[in-house]
């Protein structure tokens, strides 16, 4: 770079400004080996901060072109780079070349276009908002006007809209051209637009845990541990969680139990397989389990009246309250790796892990182990 400034005569200044300008990346000056000026690429303007960024930076765009010139999967490539495999393939659709191949340095310079700001509001063209205002009138909703815009349009692109850019036209004052009683012809007749967002959600009632026990519900006999029967749970998850082993622990003698979850791990595939590990339990060992707010808990009240067995649930972002849990798991990471997909493992996999564990000698047990805890609690009942 260097030596081009000097080619085209131009001074450090100007020409570190050119280079930001076009490529989105910041030169730093210092001095060279003879006390001339020396310029080279620092770090990405966006994440000059530090910290996480969003976009892709123009070295992370080189070795995307170097790992498609060397026959690299996306997968390969994302992790190369530290991003997601859907972030490559994305970029990957959005800013290769017209025949299909990809360039960094054109797909930084598209990006870079793409992302300039403010942009112009689609519906403050009167043309574009007057045909989203009379579909609006017949009672079309907005993801229907998205679609048939999207479908129906000729060769000029900005006859594409999204829904929710119709949505902003309609609840957020100054945006676009559509009047502000539009709103009365949708099927809400919504004056303002209702929060999407998680909590919003929680707080209006959705939440599949509204009616479920809390852990400050839970009976004190629970946290001192002097009586058996209640149990704590949680997943272990592998790669990108697309796979999951389901581990409960007993609290008084940490007595451990897996759940085989092959496939997917979703609420009735969790509800499944613990209904029919803990149903093999005496009733008198099946007391209380306590789970996190996972969504693989959804059908709890299933589990209670299959099990007669009280589920409390954590509070939010506190796994402290299933210690006992969050240690076995960190224990049997030795058998399970996170970097391993554990669908993989089978049922005698499992069964050997547990095993292992569970006639382990453990410290807060006084150097007992679970199982023989477990089985001089059998033999009493019995």
């Amino acid at each position: 770079m260097s030596a081009a400034a000097v080619e085209v005569g131009a001074g450090a200044g100007s020409s570190t400004r050119w280079w930001r300008q076009a490529f989105g990346v910041d030169v730093v000056i210092s001095k060279g080996p003879v006390g001339g000026p020396r310029i080279g690429v620092a770090r990405d303007v966006e994440s000059a901060g530090g910290g996480w960024r969003r976009s892709l930076t123009l070295a992370d765009r080189g070795m995307i072109e170097y790992g498609l010139d060397h026959g690299h999967r996306p997968a390969h490539i994302a992790r190369r780079i530290g991003r997601c495999r859907s972030v490559v393939l994305r970029e990957l659709a959005r800013n290769s070349c017209a025949d299909g191949v990809y360039s960094a340095a054109a797909a930084h310079l598209r990006a870079t276009a793409a992302r300039k700001r403010p942009k112009e509001f689609k519906l403050d063209d009167p043309v574009l908002a007057g045909r989203v205002g009379v579909l609006l009138e017949r009672g079309w909703s907005p993801e229907l006007i998205a679609h048939s815009l999207k479908t129906d349009r000729s060769s000029d692109d900005d006859v594409v809209v999204s829904h929710e850019t119709i949505y902003q036209a309609l609840y957020v004052q100054g945006r676009g051209r559509l009047r502000a009683d539009l709103h009365e012809h949708l099927s809400t007749r919504r004056p303002r637009r209702r929060p999407q967002s998680r909590a919003a959600k929680t707080a209006s009632g959705s939440s599949p845990f509204k009616e479920a026990f809390t852990i400050s519900e839970r009976p004190p006999e629970v946290d001192d541990r002097a009586v058996p029967g209640h149990w704590e749970g949680d997943l272990i998850v592998g790669p990108y969680s697309r796979s999951a082993i389901g581990t409960l622990v007993e609290r008084s003698t940490r007595f451990t139990i897996l759940l085989h979850l092959p496939g997917r791990h979703t609420a009735a595939q969790v509800a499944d397989a613990m209904i029919r590990e803990m149903g093999q339990l005496p009733e008198h060992l099946r007391r209380s389990l306590t789970w996190d707010r996972g969504t693989e808990m959804a059908q709890y009240a299933r589990i209670q009246t299959a099990l007669d067995m009280k589920v409390y649930f954590c509070d939010p972002h506190s796994p402290w309250q299933r210690g006992s849990n969050e240690n076995t798991n960190r224990l049997l990471r030795h058998w399970f790796p996170k970097s391993v997909d554990l669908s993989t493992f089978t049922i005698t996999d499992l069964q050997n892990a547990q095993d292992s564990l569970n006639t382990r000698p453990r410290p807060t047990l006084d150097y007992d182990t679970p199982a023989t805890r477990l089985n001089r609690l059998l033999t009493q009942a019995a």
